[in-house]
């Protein structure tokens, strides 16, 4: 497989758009937008930077192949024929997922999971395990039979140095996101009032500092037939982190949380740059220095709280906004319209909706205030 393949990287829906702003910035020159994520067409050493560098990924995919099966007969003998052994290995247990669609004969994907097995263990000697480290991942639509290796493992939004989460955590792949749908150009001091564990402003203060994203996890690709040790190694090393253009701030009214924050801040190696204070929304004032980004997840009574109280709330951070910080932009992130209606902003129109925690989320937006 010295060829280019197909690289599908996973997404959040809603948020497409900034995750092909986000490859094209990266140099995946011809990425496409696409149902569920964005395409590019690359090399293993593709998918390798894809891991290390997309912080708004949520998995890489390797499509390494498809062909046409019409019954669970056909499918088992082209999965047999199937050239497997040029990317797993056969001391490395996989296991394989299977979906379908309505326009495919073979439309039972359980019976379809048994054959793809049967045909590893009985062409290449595989052995499959449900917690292998390598996962098959089997699309049979239209009678078309596509084949890609999730080569991420857990996923991107497991940074591999942040352990401490509080209620209704925001993934750091959707926050990394958001970050550019606010146009965070790294260069400009970033605020979060209501910071929780912190990620939105350890993913600014990185992307500010040059930080990969996965600099210090291992990833699935690392256990293919592919991988090359001595040049992963290579890529890892390459680019040196520099210090920020601006400062950071986090404040939570939960003292429990500033100490999350802080831990995860030093873990990620941008402490330094993020100050930290055991206080309430209402009560923030502005930082010296220049104008820059507000960002918020504030509770929204679906998950946490009774959401009747917490118009108060949005209504005491938006008294405060308005105070202190002229000149400056602000995201909120809220399930409910009515409560960044209550913090009295001139919002743009929303957006199209986010899936987050099981629940559609909006990032509401101003321009500088």
């Amino acid at each position: 497989m010295t060829e280019p393949f197909e690289i599908f990287m996973v997404g959040t829906p809603g948020l497409e758009k900034a995750l092909h702003a986000e490859a094209l910035d990266n140099g995946f020159a011809d990425a496409q937008i696409t149902p569920g994520g964005i395409t590019v067409m690359g090399t293993w050493e593709d998918v390798w930077r894809a891991n290390l560098v997309m912080r708004g990924a949520t998995r890489i995919l390797a499509r390494i192949g498809s062909f046409m099966a019409f019954h669970l007969a056909q499918l088992d003998k082209r999965a047999r024929k199937f050239a497997w052994g040029d990317v797993l290995r056969a001391d490395v247990p996989v296991r394989v997922e299977v979906s379908t669609s309505k326009k495919s004969k073979i439309y039972h994907a359980g019976a379809a999971t048994q054959r793809i097995e049967t045909a590893l263990k009985d062409s290449h000697a595989m052995t499959i395990a449900a917690d292998a480290p390598v996962a098959i991942k089997v699309r049979i639509d239209d009678n078309r039979v596509t084949i890609s290796v999730d080569t991420s493992g857990e996923s991107l939004h497991k940074r591999g140095h942040k352990e401490a989460v509080g209620k209704a955590p925001m993934r750091e792949t959707l926050a990394a996101l958001m970050l550019r749908e606010c146009a965070y150009d790294g260069v400009e001091p970033v605020l979060d009032p209501m910071c929780g564990s912190g990620t939105f402003l350890i993913e600014a203060a990185e992307i500010a500092m040059g930080l990969n994203p996965g600099r210090t996890r291992d990833f699935a690709f690392q256990h293919l037939a592919t991988f090359d040790k001595d040049k992963w190694q290579d890529m890892r090393r390459v680019g040196e982190s520099h210090a920020p253009a601006q400062h950071f701030y986090g404040s939570d009214r939960d003292a429990g949380a500033i100490r999350m924050a802080t831990t995860n801040a030093e873990r990620a190696g941008v402490a330094d740059h993020i100050t930290f204070q055991n206080l309430n929304a209402a009560d923030i004032t502005r930082p010296e220095g220049p104008p820059g980004l507000i960002i918020c997840n504030p509770p929204y009574g679906g998950r946490i709280g009774n959401q009747n109280m917490l118009y108060g709330v949005y209504a005491g951070l938006g008294d405060a906004i308005k105070r202190e910080f002229s000149g400056w932009r602000v995201g909120m992130v809220t399930s409910e319209a009515g409560l960044a209606k209550a913090a009295g902003l001139p919002f743009k129109p929303k957006g199209a909706p986010i899936p987050h925690g099981g629940l559609k989320v909006w990032l509401f937006q101003t321009g500088p205030l």
